[in-house]
């Protein structure tokens, strides 16, 4: 994900004791660590925040807690806004900066705590909300939290814009991470809604131009992302999502050398994002693919006698547009028909089932050739769930998002 109220806020439920009362054998409290794991946990502690400045109040510490988070120095920031926590337990600035340091140290678990405590404190200012949002939709970015941010950064803009905490210039910022979470849940209709709300209040915003073009392109709508995409190299030239998506779009017009000249040059201005493709020839694709066939259960492929599984490079315009709201251009696998135990519709003749597998698409998803080896697997069983009559939520469920 370029850089996804329901936030839960943890009651701790406390049951009375008498003070003599010790922890029952088989108690998770009273249990004693691993031997080492203990001392593993320890942490040195840290120094002062502002050294030579003791009597530093909580508003300072929040402040150098920020620099040093904007600095890439996390640790220090946490540090900085605990000892702020300390004078003034309640203090929004110092709740938000230790939230987002150790979401910045990848400690998750403390993070989401971190945010229940900040939303507690002020379920209703708008900074509070920006960073719950971000945090959600930009670091968590699983379905659930991509869900959460998306609420939470439609309440933030709400009361952004209007009532006696406005906050205008936060607002934008909000509409664009409403839109990322849509366009990351496959709601793009709903994402393109809040992008346009969010490019109409900042015209020169590069995130709400780039996420509107991303909405436009997940909606097959390729000739105004074509534009949106171009709007935002204007700004920013060296953007290397935008020049990856310029590229798919290239590639759709039948434009080969265009499109890999921008999707080289996006590569390698981010390369850990956007790795070049698997190498792997149409041949060599086309054995993978026959051998998981072939290690299908008995049952499985019976289903498919009657069904061909065939490759193709990328998502055909009109299989993409044939349903409404339109699929993802970079879906993996498509099956086209009704389910098992449903009626062909008249003028399809009996073999209107057909299973594709996306080989341009397959290759751009996979790090390496095992994680494609793996993935057609995912993908077939995916578009068998569908054969079956599974739904994308049932799917989903069973791991085969």
């Amino acid at each position: 994900m370029r850089s996804a109220f329901a936030a839960l806020l943890l009651l701790a439920a406390c049951s009375a004791r008498s003070p003599e009362r010790t922890e029952e054998a088989g108690s998770s409290r009273g249990r004693a660590a691993p031997a080492g794991e203990a001392l593993a946990r320890v942490r040195e502690p840290p120094g002062p925040c502002l050294p030579g400045r003791p009597g530093a109040a909580a508003a300072e510490l929040a402040v150098a807690a920020t620099r040093a988070r904007e600095a890439g120095r996390p640790e220090t920031a946490l540090a900085c806004a605990e000892e702020a926590l300390e004078l003034a337990p309640r203090d929004r600035a110092p709740l938000r900066e230790r939230a987002l340091a150790l979401a910045d140290l990848d400690r998750e678990a403390d993070a989401r705590a971190a945010l229940s405590r900040l939303l507690a404190a002020d379920p209703d200012d708008p900074a509070t909300l920006l960073v719950a949002a971000e945090l959600h939709v930009s670091r968590f970015g699983d379905r659930d939290s991509l869900e959460a941010g998306r609420d939470l950064a439609l309440r933030g803009a709400a009361v952004a814009l209007s009532g006696p905490r406005a906050d205008p210039a936060s607002a934008p910022r909000l509409l664009v991470l409403a839109g990322m979470a849509e366009n990351d849940l496959g709601r793009s209709r709903e994402a393109l809604l809040h992008l346009e709300e969010a490019v109409a209040l900042a015209p020169r915003d590069v995130d709400a131009l780039y996420e509107r073009g991303v909405a436009l392109f997940e909606l097959c709508r390729f000739v105004p992302a074509r534009r949106a995409f171009e709007k935002v190299l204007r700004q920013a030239p060296r953007d290397p999502w935008a020049l990856h998506h310029l590229g798919l779009i290239a590639e759709r017009a039948g434009e080969d050398r265009r499109a890999r000249e921008l999707l080289g040059r996006a590569s390698r201005l981010a390369p850990r994002d956007l790795r070049p493709p698997v190498e792997l020839s149409r041949a060599a694709f086309e054995t993978e693919l026959r051998r998981a066939l072939a290690e299908l259960p008995e049952g499985e492929r019976a289903a498919l006698v009657g069904v061909p599984v065939d490759v193709e490079e990328i998502p055909a315009y009109a299989d993409l547009t044939a349903v409404e709201p339109p699929l993802s251009p970079s879906i993996l696998g498509l099956f086209r028909g009704p389910s098992l135990g449903e009626p062909c519709l008249a003028g399809e003749g009996p073999d209107c089932r057909s299973i594709v597998i996306y080989r341009r698409n397959l290759l751009r998803f996979a790090r390496d050739r095992a994680q494609l080896s793996e993935q057609v697997r995912v993908t077939l069983l995916h578009e068998l769930g569908h054969l079956h009559g599974e739904s994308d939520e049932g799917l989903r469920a069973r791991g085969l998002e």
